[in-house]
């Protein structure tokens, strides 16, 4: 670990905002980069800004805070190869580590140890094509599917998903979150409702507690 590196953007704590995860304090360690252009991405000044540091300090940083739960988010983390042996070396330290990545991105390589939450890409991202469906073999228990929805077609779609490939019985939990000021979340609650959707409906609780663009948080 003492020779790599890995250019990351933003290291802070927080609250978790999503996922069966959210309300418990957590560091974020979000990476530089991102091969998708979701036409919802809220993290655009990820694609580019960030720092090349090593690995050694971004652990020695992260261990600091001195919180038990750690989630790698981007950007796609996967995109830079050096954040196996980060979330592997945090794992060793006795920490929950927390993986946010697209569905676009091999996961079969991340450490067993780790909570993978895998977002699959809805039609209107724009991105839909770019899912990588041979991930779902490597889903468990552990681990978390999301799906962000902005209108009734990627209801819809995200339905029929979760049934091909029985999403529910095999992971920790799906998760339909609505696209933030573009749908109603009441909507998505009605048609989950409707047709007894075996998942989760989320909202992104940072949204509501810091006005819904700010930075580290």
């Amino acid at each position: 670990m003492m020779n790599l590196s890995l250019k990351i953007n933003e290291i802070y704590l927080s609250v978790q905002g999503e996922s069966t995860w959210a309300g418990l304090p957590c560091v974020f360690v979000r990476l530089t980069a991102c091969d998708l252009r979701c036409t919802y991405c809220d993290t655009e000044y990820a694609f580019y800004e960030g720092k090349k540091r090593p690995l050694k300090e971004i652990f020695d940083e992260v261990v600091a805070f001195d919180y038990p739960l750690v989630e790698i988010t981007g950007g796609e983390p996967l995109l830079q190869k050096n954040v196996l042996p980060l979330m592997a070396a945090l794992c060793d330290a006795g920490k929950t580590v927390l993986i946010e990545t697209s569905g676009a991105h091999d996961i079969s390589k991340i450490d067993p140890r780790v909570h993978r939450i895998m977002d699959l890409k809805t039609p209107s991202s724009g991105e839909c094509a770019r899912n990588l469906f041979a991930n779902v073999a490597f889903l468990g228990e552990r681990d978390e599917v999301k799906f962000v929805i902005g209108s009734r077609e990627d209801y819809e779609w995200t339905r029929q998903q979760i049934q091909d490939h029985s999403l529910n019985t095999r992971v920790r939990a799906v998760l339909l979150s609505p696209i933030f000021g573009k749908i109603e979340p009441r909507d998505i609650v009605d048609w989950m409702l409707a047709d007894k959707v075996p998942a989760r409906f989320q909202l992104q609780m940072h949204k509501f507690i810091w006005e819904p663009r700010a930075r580290g948080v």
